[in-house]
């Protein structure tokens, strides 16, 4: 009874292996074949990004808004992965990356809010950012531009209002035709 055992344990190792060596799969730690899309027509071309710092526009947006808007913004474009690398606003290395995109952010309208508003009440207190997104070449090309919102309605600090708009910045980017691969399309501009 045990060597039926063994057998067929051994004819299953056996098997398997077969099984393994005749699939045209790839194996763990085996890179695929790049396939060359000089033949396609695009270019594989990735675009990195540089954040500017916000401006406040005509609104007596707080400073500390701006900053939150900002270091959100770093954050939320890192976790899309769209971009290789997202720089900061007057670091020397994005001056050696050959394509680097400008994320510039104009604050329009800001309604502040009230933190104490929304924890007595559902209907008022929210505040809620504006601000126009740009993404443009360095030779100044507008290749991206949106105007996009974001808020805090109920729970949470006003500041709240930052990383939801930097998220929601970083969506629209990653969402619209963009693809931050190849040439940069005509312009894209609407309103989220």
């Amino acid at each position: 009874m045990k060597t039926s055992k063994c057998n067929l344990s051994i004819a299953c190792l056996i098997a398997l292996v077969a099984i393994i060596l005749a699939l045209p799969g790839q194996l763990p730690g085996q890179t695929a074949p790049t396939e060359s899309s000089a033949g396609k027509g695009t270019s594989d071309t990735r675009w990195s990004v540089q954040v500017d710092q916000v401006d406040p526009g005509n609104v007596g947006l707080a400073y500390s808004f701006q900053i939150a808007i900002y270091e959100n913004l770093l954050e939320e474009l890192k976790k899309t992965e769209q971009f290789p690398q997202v720089f900061r606003d007057g670091d020397l290395k994005a001056s050696r990356v050959p394509n680097l995109l400008v994320l510039k952010t104009t604050v329009e309208k800001y309604i502040p809010g009230s933190e104490t508003k929304r924890a007595v009440t559902t209907v008022s207190g929210a505040t809620k950012l504006t601000v126009r997104s740009q993404l443009l070449t360095h030779e100044g090309k507008v290749v991206f531009e949106r105007s996009v919102n974001g808020d805090v309605r109920f729970f949470g600090s006003n500041l709240r209002a930052t990383h939801n708009l930097a998220h929601n910045i970083a969506k629209t980017i990653k969402q619209s035709s963009w693809s931050g691969a190849g040439q940069p399309p005509a312009i894209l501009t609407g309103q989220l």
